[in-house]
């Protein structure tokens, strides 16, 4: 069902040649999905927003429609779900927030917010909000900014007045929803904004929470800069048949901010030796994680390491929740300074001051390699992490050394001696998956 009630049809338009009439370049553009798709607005003219809409583009100079806004805009405007993969700067924030603002054209607010848009930090729901207001105050349509860390006073005095939209953080939103102070049975549109990073951040208890209170009858939209196994699996459950729009890669890529080294062993024992050498090396209060992909392995390193006297939590699988909360606040608070653990405990963690990833046992791909040294150099901070490879790793040094080349990494003559014997293949299938379909399919 389309809500495009209002769509073109609010006074008189701006033309092309007023606004800038270049059309938008759309070589970098892939848009997949089911059924009969919206053709893209290549010019600002077809796209027929209000006037006021129209001469607000037109005052910020805009050129043309970004890609992400050429082909977000009129799947929208078929009210159709949408996955949006691309990287910040691409102009997304106009792209989910013009649509939905032609809807609300000449309404009140009603019980609750008609749009919710959720963002991982501060910041971003700041810049939304900042972006909201500016196109929303001529029209007439009121939002709030809610997050953490700020006083709740004014922000649920805004959301008692009413607002068309909310935007928020997942942590402060799931607040006010338990609480009884946000009421989602009028939602209509639904923005998740950076899905990834609010994944990468722990949030997708909150999340679901979230969207499990807003209705079904809803339009959604996801916008994520990497297109991982958990993006995929949120978006499986929560939207339907949506329309794909790729700007660009969507590969996943390393912070700048982490040193990566790599450390070529020969069997398990020298890897062990290895793993001592580089702890003795650590400062007295420097946090490290260390990766392994058994929980055997798990188990007994963190055995290893306190019997040299390092104290050591491990977290995995097979561990009962209140274990796994309890070695990382052992962590977070410094009573243990490393933290032995597998991918899947290790999602979404958000730990400051690590400064040291080891990758004990070589990442089983090339997204999770990403996420597992993503866990140091955060907020700006540098960080160090460490690969073990073996002689028979030559498929995944392939794939570590691809990882380091892609962000200017200087690379080791002995990894790509060892990346050279992994023959003609590419190692790793694939990073992520595009996926077709509802949700890309369900990875492991």
């Amino acid at each position: 069902e389309a809500r495009d009630s209002n769509w073109g049809n609010a006074g008189p338009q701006l033309t092309g040649k007023e606004i800038g009439g270049n059309e938008t370049d759309l070589t970098e553009a892939k848009v997949w999905g089911e059924g009969e798709i919206a053709q893209p607005y290549t010019t600002f003219n077809s796209c027929q927003f209000p006037k006021p809409i129209m001469a607000s583009i037109f005052n910020l100079g805009f050129q043309a429609p970004t890609p992400i806004q050429a082909y977000c805009w009129p799947v929208s405007a078929q009210g159709r779900d949408l996955i949006g993969i691309a990287k910040t700067g691409s102009g997304k924030t106009l792209a989910f927030l013009l649509p939905p603002f032609t809807t609300f054209l000449g309404t009140r607010p009603k019980r609750g917010p008609s749009m919710l848009v959720m963002a991982p930090t501060r910041e971003l729901a700041c810049q939304i909000q900042t972006e909201a207001e500016r196109f929303g105050r001529r029209l007439g349509i009121q939002s709030v900014c809610v997050y953490g860390g700020a006083p709740r006073g004014p922000q649920l005095r805004e959301m008692r007045q009413g607002r068309h939209l909310i935007v928020g953080t997942p942590g402060r939103l799931n607040d006010y929803l338990t609480g009884g102070q946000l009421l989602l049975d009028n939602c209509t549109h639904l923005v998740l904004d950076e899905a990834d990073r609010m994944l990468d951040m722990g949030f997708e208890p909150q999340i679901r929470t979230i969207v499990q209170a807003i209705p079904s009858q809803r339009q959604t939209m996801m916008f994520s800069a990497t297109w991982p196994r958990e993006v995929r699996h949120l978006a499986a459950d929560y939207l339907s048949s949506p329309v794909y729009v790729q700007i660009g890669s969507h590969e996943a890529t390393a912070n700048k901010d982490i040193k990566q080294e790599v450390v070529i062993v020969r069997g398990q024992h020298e890897k062990q030796q290895k793993l001592r050498e580089i702890m003795s090396q650590t400062g007295p209060q420097d946090r490290s994680i260390i990766f392994v992909n058994t929980k055997k392995m798990c188990d007994q390193l963190a055995r290893d390491l306190m019997y040299d006297r390092i104290n050591c939590v491990s977290i995995h699988g097979d561990r009962e929740q209140w274990e796994r909360d309890q070695a990382l606040n052992a962590f977070k608070i410094g009573r243990a300074t490393v933290m032995a653990a597998t991918d899947v405990a290790a999602r979404g963690l958000d730990i400051k001051g690590v400064k040291l990833v080891v990758n004990f046992d070589v990442a089983s791909c090339p997204e999770d390699h990403i996420h597992r040294i993503g866990r140091t150099g955060r907020a700006g901070v540098p960080g160090l992490a460490i690969t073990f490879l073996d002689a028979s790793e030559g498929k995944q040094a392939r794939e570590v050394m691809a990882s380091m080349q892609k962000v200017g990494q200087p690379i080791p003559p002995e990894l790509a001696e060892l990346a050279g014997t992994a023959g003609g293949g590419r190692g790793y299938s694939r990073w992520g998956g595009k996926g077709k379909g509802k949700g890309g399919g369900k990875g492991g």
